[in-house]
């Protein structure tokens, strides 16, 4: 039994635009790839405390309550730092999401089969969604009973069927 779509939380008047993704080199089309050569790495991180203290006035909030929500929604989850971002991970290693930090946005990414359960309801929830993930633009207010509601599902779908990231 796969997980059930969350019920859109948020009016349609909160819509997002999309931004497009291409199939060539970086993924990127458009202003993203210019700009793709001359991005700033991404500084090495020793440990998620480190992540969350290396991140700027305008990221923080966002991530902190990314973080505090994670925690919140899996308590037998644990923090690992994987791929230099925060993963919640349960057992041995059944990454369950991880957070994503931009200059303008960042992401709660889950595994693409789980997700794609879910999309349509991100979308209706006036999110722009991608393979796998919500975009969360720091200008706007986190839509915490989505999130809450995303993050219970996987759970529930983890504790049901031990799916891990690229199980289907």
């Amino acid at each position: 039994m796969g997980a059930q779509p969350v019920v859109a939380l948020l009016s349609s008047s909160d819509r997002c635009t999309e931004q497009s993704r291409g199939s060539s080199g970086t993924g990127l089309t458009g202003p993203i790839a210019a700009g793709y050569a001359d991005a700033v790495p991404m500084p090495k991180r020793s440990s998620v405390d480190d992540f969350f203290a290396q991140l700027n006035d305008v990221q923080r909030p966002h991530l902190e309550a990314l973080r505090g929500l994670s925690l919140d929604a899996d308590p037998r989850a644990r923090e690992d730092l994987k791929w230099n971002l925060p993963v919640y991970v349960r057992g041995e290693k059944t990454n369950l999401w991880m957070l994503q930090n931009f200059k303008n946005h960042c992401s709660l990414r889950f595994p693409p089969p789980f997700f794609a359960t879910q999309k349509a309801a991100v979308e209706a929830a006036g999110y722009e969604a991608g393979e796998g993930f919500i975009k969360l633009p720091y200008e706007r207010e986190l839509p915490t009973e989505l999130l809450k509601a995303l993050m219970q599902a996987r759970v529930e779908e983890y504790e049901t069927t031990g799916a891990g990231w690229n199980d289907r």
